[in-house]
């Protein structure tokens, strides 16, 4: 009897202990929303939701009861790839390892675009969300070819060889492509998925629409692309943007409308942002006419035997040595740029390494030439070195307001009426993480304060960081 009471005392004791220490545990953080989708507007600019004569009711709706920036800061180079490996992992390119559109390689500059999600470097919010047990959806994203997604229609459209259908053989799984086909958009053809024609937002809508309705995803991610195209073409302003403008607002009404119809609008948050700014262009630049000009990049189409080569992209030139321990033809690169008169100096300055590595650019580049706003830096390494330029364009060090882009956060677990005055692309991932309560480093990003709502008891105003609250620090 004496052996069966000190067995339940101590079993007693031990059940007093033990929800002692459950009290006395940090509350394991829940889900401020169930459902996330990440909506990317190449090209988009602040005022495209701030000045209310756009064409972007929805936008505007979105901003009025939700939360929005002010502006976002972007990486360097300003440009897609780069920026969006950004939004879906909270680090700089110099640690994601997107350093560009294309790759740079031994050959020099190439048209190979890094569309593999196997060559980013850092851990994506594809790969916590998979890791958490959630489901994932992608639509055109950026750098997304073969990444851990449940419903992936990567940004890898190809065409037959009559130009006649628009096909898309890295959508996984299986059959997925002609799933969406028959029930959300018809048979695509090229007219219906180039840049040209508007219809391709549309129809990237209705796909991530689809999916949304009928598999409901945790995590969804869409890329609409027609605005940053018709920004190209004329520049800033024009009829062609504002266009473009309009139906990447309906693409976003698709979404909004999707939502309601799944039975899902009260869990999900709808994040709509873009991965740059874009820049009236006057003026074009070409500094490896200078390279080859002085037998560092051979003529003709042979690069095989260049020394130093410009990786051009739009507002930005990054210098490439072929051999980096070179430092003769190092020397004869800085001694061609310090040569250069006056009336060409002023279209552009030095970033040197350390600039490059505060900024977090590509850390196999020697330094870089940040163009003035106005020009545009091209790859050519023939003809004029300084030329007329028109349209617009981006790829400029992200430190002046036209190259900044936007963030609106609605729905879910986002406050009402809050403003955040400036914040850059690596933060917009911690907000992701916090709302799907993911186990996830964004190496470069901070939550930023008074953009989400905490549950009851919880204090808005403390720092976080890496999408953990920091309970040490107080904001003052």
């Amino acid at each position: 009897m004496r052996k069966k009471l000190m067995f339940f005392s101590g079993a007693f004791f031990c059940l007093a202990l033990t929800a002692n220490v459950f009290a006395q545990a940090p509350k394991i953080e829940q889900r401020l929303s169930k459902y996330v989708v990440l909506i990317s507007i190449d090209g988009l600019r602040p005022e495209f939701y701030l000045d209310q004569s756009m064409p972007t009711p929805n936008l505007q709706f979105m901003k009025n009861n939700g939360v929005y920036a002010d502006g976002v800061r972007g990486v360097f180079p300003t440009v897609t790839y780069p920026s969006h490996t950004t939004m879906i992992t909270g680090a700089m390119p110099g640690r994601h390892g997107i350093y560009y559109n294309t790759i740079f390689s031994d050959s020099g500059s190439t048209n190979t675009w890094y569309r593999e999600e196997k060559f980013i470097q850092t851990e994506t919010l594809w790969d916590a969300v998979k890791k958490s047990g959630m489901t994932s959806a992608c639509i055109s994203w950026p750098v997304s070819v073969g990444a851990p997604i449940d419903y992936n229609v990567p940004e890898a459209w190809e065409n037959d060889r009559n130009g006649s259908t628009s096909i898309n053989p890295y959508v996984t799984p299986a059959g997925l492509f002609e799933e969406i086909q028959q029930n959300a958009t018809g048979k695509l053809n090229y007219s219906q998925m180039n840049l040209n024609n508007l219809a391709i937002d549309e129809n990237l809508s209705r796909m991530a629409a689809y999916l949304l309705k009928k598999y409901k995803p945790n995590f969804t991610t869409l890329h609409i692309v027609c605005v940053d195209h018709a920004e190209h073409a004329v520049g800033r302003h024009g009829e062609e943007v504002n266009k473009a403008l309009a139906s990447a607002d309906h693409a976003v009404s698709n979404i909004l409308e999707a939502v309601q119809a799944a039975g899902i609008a009260d869990s999900t948050t709808i994040i709509v942002t873009g991965d740059h700014g874009f820049v009236d262009i006057n003026t074009g630049f070409n500094p490896n006419v200078l390279l080859a000009r002085n037998g560092l990049i051979p003529s003709g189409n042979n690069r095989d035997g260049w020394k130093a080569m410009f990786h051009a992209s739009g507002g930005s030139a990054f210098l490439h040595l072929r051999d980096k321990k070179d430092t003769k033809t190092l020397a004869k690169v800085q001694a061609i740029i310090d040569s250069l008169p006056a009336s060409v100096k002023k279209l552009y300055r030095i970033v040197d390494r350390k600039e490059m590595d505060k900024i977090g650019a590509d850390p196999n580049a020697v330094f870089a030439l940040a163009a003035t706003e106005g020009v545009s830096i091209g790859g050519a390494a023939t003809g004029d070195l300084i030329r007329a330029g028109r349209g617009g364009t981006h790829g400029f060090f992200p430190d002046f307001q036209h190259i900044e882009t936007g963030f609106i956060a609605y729905g879910a677990g986002i406050n009402k009426g809050a403003v955040v005055p400036k914040m850059g692309l690596e933060d917009i991932a911690p907000v992701i993480s916090r709302l799907l309560n993911l186990s996830f480093n964004a190496p470069d990003g901070v939550l930023l304060p008074g953009i989400l709502k905490m549950p009851s008891g919880r204090r808005e105003n403390r720092p976080v960081i890496n999408g953990n609250i920091n309970p040490s620090a107080e904001t003052k």
